[in-house]
């Protein structure tokens, strides 16, 4: 078993203390700053984000999205599409405007896109405007690295290789009080050919059980209905620990906290998801019935060259073991199309498993080569168009069977949570089932982060609609 680092609490506490000092600097003329913080890419962003704004807070400062107003700036990145990236740079680019209009602004870029050492130099020698760059292994020492910046008047740069370590006790500022993102673990130990992650995310490392349950207590206790636990891989919590605990083993945990609230969590791989999962998910009354199994594509020989580990034939045999545990399971799924060299044969192979399937969503994405990944040095001899025919005909397939789900709602009564405003007259209440369908509602703006049992009056391809009964 590899040695799992965890950060020291005297190291936390010298980054509070840092923020003490950072606090005392910038709200020294009675005035008090501001922050944005710009978040792209995956739910461990989100939370990672909640963390830079716990930190922010605890240095003075407040929150604002606009960026003329903002005396620092963080923009916490993705890099598992080049289509995200090319969004951060245009985005980064375009804030020299706000900073020639904002005397002393700090632009700060981190997250998974700055790992990768060609985006640091980018960065470093094309982008002027940024001040500060950290990978996602320093988060934990942001307040460090900021006030490097701000006493220092000079660039810093923190994205040297690491395998990251666990940090306990980051100050966390939540948006909204009714859903809740809780990480269990971080990186991932699966090499999937096309998959940057676990290079800039590292390996993977679990929290301690007592750890992640102290702050779902804490979760249910502030009034959060619905928390989503989140790994790169779920699946594989508890393999780096020195006690004998697994994933299914922390939802029973996490059930067993008195209040009512639902649990979610994201992601499961397929090549280890297990009976005893499936069997957990439908015992425990909190553990939503909802699963995203992402299958990536439908051809075996597709699947190898991924090194997903499993084949089509162990994947559809969970399916079916998971709906015989939850007959009501709601599934979702994520495949990429025109993986390098896929044939038109294998494609067809990935439209046949999502028919016998028939997920209830499907995340659909056309290859993204990632430098630095095996399957960036693929051959691939086929053109955007020729994929591009392939995605429009997948989403087509997708969207149909979403259609047709969500159509077999209509006239049923369901329990809901119900989230947020929609800002529209008609349906102005957003919520969602057990199963994370969407159901737009009208009612009074006080029941937000209440639950409720709903008729479903009308179905689209992306969302429900209802009456509140």
């Amino acid at each position: 078993m590899r040695e799992r680092k965890v950060i020291a609490p005297e190291e936390l506490r010298a980054q509070e203390e840092i923020c003490g000092r950072i606090m005392e600097r910038v709200t020294a003329d009675g005035q008090r700053p501001l922050a944005m913080v710009d978040t792209y890419g995956c739910q461990q962003n989100e939370a990672d984000s909640e963390k830079l704004r716990g930190y922010l807070a605890l240095m003075g400062y407040g929150f604002t999205q606009d960026e003329f107003q903002a005396d620092v700036i963080v923009v916490n990145t993705c890099a598992v599409r080049e289509h995200a990236e090319m969004r951060v740079l245009g985005n980064v680019g375009a804030l020299n405007h706000s900073k020639k209009a904002k005397s002393g602004q700090i632009v700060c870029v981190c997250g998974c896109m700055v790992q990768q050492q060609h985006m640091a130099d980018k960065l470093k020698h094309s982008y002027p405007v940024v001040d500060l760059v950290f990978g996602p292994h320093e988060l934990w020492r942001f307040p460090e690295l900021l006030e490097q910046v701000q006493t220092r008047h000079k660039r810093v740069f923190a994205t040297a290789p690491s395998d990251g370590a666990v940090a306990e006790g980051i100050p966390v500022r939540r948006d909204g009080q009714v859903k809740a993102w809780l990480s269990i673990m971080y990186g991932c130990n699966n090499v999937c050919t096309y998959c940057i992650v676990p290079y800039v995310r590292g390996r993977e490392r679990s929290r301690l059980p007592g750890d992640i349950l102290r702050e779902a207590r804490e979760l249910v206790a502030a009034g959060y209905k619905d928390i989503t636990l989140l790994g790169q891989n779920v699946n594989s919590y508890g393999k780096d620990l020195p006690e004998p605990v697994d994933f299914a083993d922390l939802i029973r945990m996490v059930n067993d906290i008195p209040g009512d609230f639902r649990i979610r969590f994201m992601t499961s791989h397929p090549k280890d998801a297990t009976e005893k999962l499936f069997r957990a998910m439908a015992e425990c009354e909190k553990c939503c019935h909802q699963l995203h199994l992402p299958v990536q594509s439908g051809s075996d020989e597709i699947l190898k060259r991924m090194n997903r580990g499993y084949d089509s034939a162990k994947y559809l045999r969970q399916v079916a073991l998971a709906r015989q545990y939850m007959p009501d399971l709601v599934l979702t799924t994520d495949i990429i199309v025109g993986f390098p060299g896929e044939t038109e044969e294998q494609f067809s192979d990935t439209l046949r498993l999502c028919e016998q399937v028939r997920y209830d969503a499907m995340f659909t994405f056309i290859y993204s080569k990632r430098v630095g990944t095996p399957a960036a040095s693929m051959p691939d001899p086929y053109t955007r168009e020729e994929k591009q025919k392939h995605f429009d005909a997948l989403t087509a397939l997708a969207n149909r069977i979403s259609l047709e789900k969500h159509a077999a709602y209509e006239g049923q009564v369901v329990r809901v949570l119900i989230d947020g405003e929609t800002g529209r007259d008609e349906y102005n209440l957003s919520s969602r089932t057990d199963g994370g369908r969407l159901v737009h509602l009208k009612g009074d703006p006080s029941l937000v982060g209440r639950f409720a049992d709903v008729k479903i009056t009308a179905s689209s391809t992306w969302a429900l609609y209802g009456e509140i009964v």
